[in-house]
């Protein structure tokens, strides 16, 4: 599975781009604007950092503005993905850019249909919402997966990220359904590499080595 951290912040990306697992980024405009950055140049910075794709999200509603600004976006770096959200314009602007082989990662996906649309359309990417639709009380790893099952079912050229993760069991809960990407805050990142009985074992063989050098 591939993980990509979900973060605008350059300091949180280079930290992530050093333990060698990171395959790729997404951003959306809430997490632009938390930086408080250019927007440009934050994509910019993180394409130089990471050698995968990165997601830079439209902000305009209507098909034809979507494409222009996706067309700008795309000339930023050759790693960038375009991020649409799932509506009817979303869908006609992900139609033409993918005829344009411009990547498209269609977001804001809450149930299968909406991902099956959105592979047609010729989404590179999909991104189910997994911890927002457990916040309405649904299984979102399960709507996941059911995105996914149809997605290899019918074998689109399209990969499945699960997106809105909230803590490491939802990454393991990914993993174990064999969807395609997750991608994580940088605090859920720490928490997978965090385990009380590896601080402990660590704390134990410190303590024996002191022993052995005295």
């Amino acid at each position: 599975m591939k993980i990509f951290l979900d973060t605008a912040n350059i300091e949180e990306v280079r930290l992530a781009a050093e333990l060698g697992v990171i395959d790729g980024v997404t951003t959306n405009p809430t997490l632009i604007a938390r930086e408080k950055e250019d927007f440009v140049e934050t994509v910019k910075a993180i394409c130089s950092i990471v050698d995968g794709p990165v997601s830079a999200e439209v902000t305009e509603a209507d098909a034809p503005a979507m494409v222009e600004q996706a067309r700008e976006l795309y000339k930023i770096h050759d790693n960038v993905v375009i991020k649409i959200p799932i509506t009817l314009d979303g869908l006609k602007a992900t139609s033409e850019l993918s005829q344009l082989e411009i990547p498209v990662n269609m977001t804001l996906i809450f149930s299968p249909n909406q991902a099956l649309l959105a592979a047609k359309a010729g989404a590179r990417y999909v991104s189910p919402f997994v911890g927002r639709l457990d916040d309405l009380s649904h299984d979102g790893v399960r709507i996941a997966s059911e995105c996914q099952d149809i997605i290899s079912t019918y074998d689109y050229d399209t990969e499945v990220i699960a997106a809105s993760i909230r803590h490491p069991l939802h990454v393991f809960q990914c993993a174990e359904a064999g969807i395609d990407i997750v991608t994580i805050p940088y605090k859920v990142l720490l928490g997978m590499v965090k385990h009380p009985l590896t601080d402990n074992g660590i704390d134990q063989f410190l303590k024996d080595w002191k022993s052995v050098k005295k």
